[in-house]
C-alpha cells in the first residue's frame, strides 16, 4: 500500500493536471517576458541626455526611451531626436513647437508663447533667465522673452529647449535658411519615457492639444512593461509549483506516519 501511496503522490506531484498547468505557464512566462524585450528593442532606443536644456523635463545624464518613428508622426509638443548638420553633427534633443504652416511669435500678451495667434500655458519649462529684448547671435542661447516671429516652412519643425535660458534652439538659427527650422526628416525617435534614475512617462502637454492635429498617442511601452512583468510572474509561478507540491505532500505524509 506505501508503494501505491508514494506512486499516486508522484503523479499528483509530477504527472498531473497541475503538473502540465505549471509547464504551460513557464513556457507562456517566457514568450512574454522575453517577447517583451525583443518587441522594446525593436521600437524603442535608449538615449542619454547631454545637456541641461531640457529641464526640468529631463535632467543631464538621465536615460530616456525614445520612440522609432518617422518624421512625419511628428506633432506639436513632442520631445525628439534628432540630427541636423547645420546645428551639430550629434543627435539633439529638442521640444516641437511649431509645424509646417504655424506662426511661432514670442511674445504675445503676459509674455507667452503664441502658435498661430493661441498662447501657450507651459508648466513644463523653465523661462526664467534675462530679458535683454536683444536678438542673440547664432549658436548661443537667447534670453526667454527674445522677440521673434516664424512661420515654419512645410514640411519642417520649430524646436525649443524646455529651459529657455540656455537651449540653443530654432532661435538661435534664425537667420539661418528656413529661420532655425529644422526638416522633419532629420527626426529619429520620439522621447516616451525616462527610463534613469527613474521610471517615468513622458506626459503629451495640454496646451498643444487644443490645436488641429491634437498630440501624439503613446507608443506601446506601458504594454511591454506590462508583458515583461506578466511573464516573469507565469515563470516564477509556474516554476514554484512542483516544489510546492513535493512540500506538501512530504507534511501530508509525516502526519499520515504520526497517526
Amino acid at each position: 500500500m506505501g508503494g501505491t501511496q508514494e506512486i499516486r503522490g508522484g503523479k499528483d506531484g509530477h504527472g498531473g493536471l497541475g503538473n502540465v498547468l505549471s509547464g504551460v505557464a513557464v513556457a507562456l512566462g517566457f514568450v512574454l517576458f522575453l517577447g517583451g524585450f525583443v518587441w522594446g528593442a525593436l521600437v524603442y532606443r535608449p538615449y542619454t541626455v547631454p545637456t541641461d536644456s531640457m529641464m526640468p523635463t529631463v535632467l543631464p545624464g538621465d536615460r530616456v526611451l525614445a520612440q522609432r518613428i518617422d518624421g512625419g508622426e511628428v506633432r506639436r509638443g513632442d520631445v525628439v531626436i534628432f540630427t541636423d548638420s547645420m546645428w551639430s553633427d550629434l543627435p539633439m534633443l529638442k521640444r516641437v513647437v511649431g509645424i509646417g504652416g504655424d506662426t511661432v511669435k514670442c511674445c504675445g500678451a503676459g509674455g507667452a508663447l503664441t502658435v498661430n495667434g493661441t498662447a501657450l500655458d507651459e508648466p513644463y519649462a523653465d523661462l526664467a533667465g534675462p530679458d535683454s529684448g536683444l536678438a542673440m547671435p547664432p549658436g548661443q542661447a537667447p534670453a526667454p522673452g527674445t522677440p521673434f516671429e516664424v512661420t515654419v516652412p512645410e514640411g519642417n519643425l520649430f524646436l525649443l529647449g524646455d529651459r529657455r535660458a540656455a537651449s540653443v534652439d530654432s532661435r538661435s538659427h534664425l537667420q539661418d535658411a528656413g529661420q532655425g527650422t529644422v526638416p522633419r526628416s532629420t527626426v529619429s525617435a520620439r522621447v516616451d519615457a525616462v527610463a534613469w534614475p527613474s521610471m517615468a512617462m513622458l506626459e503629451r502637454p495640454r496646451t498643444y492639444a487644443a490645436l488641429p492635429g491634437g498630440t501624439s498617442p503613446h507608443g506601446p511601452l506601458r504594454l511591454q512593461l506590462a508583458a515583461v512583468a506578466a511573464g516573469a510572474a507565469l515563470v516564477l509561478l509556474g516554476g514554484a509549483y512542483g516544489p510546492l507540491v513535493r512540500l506538501l505532500g512530504r507534511g501530508r505524509r509525516e502526519r499520515a506516519g504520526d497517526r
